[in-house]
């Protein structure tokens, strides 16, 4: 079967597959100079986070899709225990062994792949002399970087998924104790991701951020023209829903960079620290043992109106984050999708602007830059629209009819770039429909 034929059966749409059918072209070139031998090619989507903002390491739901946008990866074996990684457009190599004692470069993009391998090497050993095998792999993106899109979780799964399928990972023991699904494997990567065990799978140092595994489960777990309800630790299916026919999402990527490094990625483990702080207060309250904000809120009937009256007296952020998550999570989320179902896309619209308010006031996570996209998209005609992602910059989606989607991202593009020339340079606006999850395509 061709790449064509491959993407466009799983659901993308024929302009993407062979957009995505000559990148692959380009990286078999690249890749015949690295390693002689046949090689195996994937395709590892991004993803848009439509609703649930900053609730899967705390238990919550959200509504995702995976993006047409993605990594191409052409991966073959090597005959030692090194990982060699090119990507030629931007003149990137690295090299490293599949190594426990490895130590990644923190603040560097080599710092997601080289985690995948130390943990990797800590997690499914062979017995000695035997190593694990290490691979060459040539990959290019069209995802863009730093924009709240999941570049670097989509980096993540990409890496373990070659080095998986090279050393066959699905038969080692410790991997069928507790990896039995996608889903299972979602939840996996995303503790390799912010450094947490995953049953007995003994965690590690992470890339050094607390999220959890939202992004790993709409990369994996994705279907096609349809929009994944999760729930989170453990990751759950709860429901997939149809988008509307004929409908696509535009992406405003503001060009305020989404990279979880320095003070946004302080930032963005503030958040996460405060859901952990708000449900360690509700513990020593009430001598319960309920680990994250959906297990308080699950805990017994009114259980979120009694936290929330137990935040009252302590500091406003942990209140205030409570209260976004709780809306999100119980609310906003199970809503849309009911509205989404039954066709109501006004429905659907004012839940999403309500998910917004939620960000700017309460979670806190905006910029002038998101805010501007999400109201004007809006003014525009959009049905619904809303940021997404970490925050502290990144992306907007806009949900339009595909038969209006080029006219309104060249308005949408053009009142950006008067309000905000400075991000003009470094902002770019794509279109995508909800894409096929990660697949390997030859």
């Amino acid at each position: 079967m061709s790449t064509i034929d491959a993407l466009t059966q799983a659901g993308m749409s024929q302009a993407q597959a062979h957009h995505k059918a000559e990148l692959f072209r380009q990286l078999t070139e690249v890749h015949a100079r690295m390693n002689g031998q046949p090689p195996k090619s994937y395709f590892i989507p991004g993803r848009i986070e439509v609703l649930g903002k900053h609730v899967d390491y705390a238990g919550g739901r959200s509504l995702t899709c995976a993006t047409e946008q993605g990594f191409c990866m052409v991966v073959s074996p090597r005959d030692d225990w090194r990982v060699r990684i090119v990507e030629p457009t931007q003149n990137l190599e690295v090299s490293f062994p599949i190594d426990p004692e490895l130590e990644p470069w923190t603040g560097d993009w080599t710092n997601y792949p080289m985690n995948v391998c130390r943990r990797v090497a800590r997690n499914f050993p062979r017995s000695l002399p035997a190593k694990l095998r290490g691979c060459d792999i040539a990959f290019t993106s069209d995802l863009p970087q730093a924009a709240g899109l999941s570049s670097s979780s989509a980096l993540i799964v990409g890496v373990f998924t070659a080095i998986a399928e090279i050393n066959n990972l699905k038969q080692h023991p410790a991997y069928t104790a507790q990896i039995q699904s996608d889903l299972d494997l979602a939840g996996y990567l995303g503790a390799v991701e912010n450094g947490l065990s995953y049953g007995s799978l003994e965690g590690d140092r992470g890339v050094g951020t607390l999220g959890g595994s939202q992004d790993h489960t709409a990369i994996l777990c994705a279907k096609a023209n349809s929009l994944g309800c999760f729930k989170y630790r453990p990751v759950e299916l709860e429901s997939r829903i149809a988008l509307p026919e004929d409908y696509v999402f535009a992406i405003g990527v503001s060009g305020v960079h989404a990279a979880k490094t320095g003070n946004a990625k302080d930032q963005y483990n503030r958040a996460s620290e405060l859901a952990s702080e708000a449900a360690a207060l509700w513990r020593n309250k009430t001598n319960r043992d309920d680990v994250h904000l959906a297990a308080v809120a699950d805990s017994a009937p009114g259980a979120a109106d009694q936290l929330l009256a137990l935040l009252r007296d302590t500091a406003s952020g942990h209140r205030l984050r409570a209260e976004q998550f709780i809306d999100e999570t119980y609310h906003i989320v199970p809503r849309a999708c009911d509205a989404l179902a039954k066709g109501d896309l006004t429905a659907f619209g004012d839940l999403t602007d309500r998910s917004q308010q939620g960000a700017e006031n309460k979670l806190g996570n905006q910029v002038p830059q998101t805010m501007f996209l999400a109201k004007h998209a809006r003014e525009l005609g959009a049905v619904a629209a809303s940021a997404f992602g970490a925050g502290f910059g990144g992306s907007v989606w806009a949900m339009i009819h595909e038969d209006r989607a080029e006219q309104f991202s060249n308005n949408w593009s053009n009142a950006y770039q008067q309000a905000f020339p400075n991000q003009a340079h470094d902002a770019s606006f794509v279109t995508t429909r909800a894409g096929p999850p990660a697949m390997r395509v030859g």
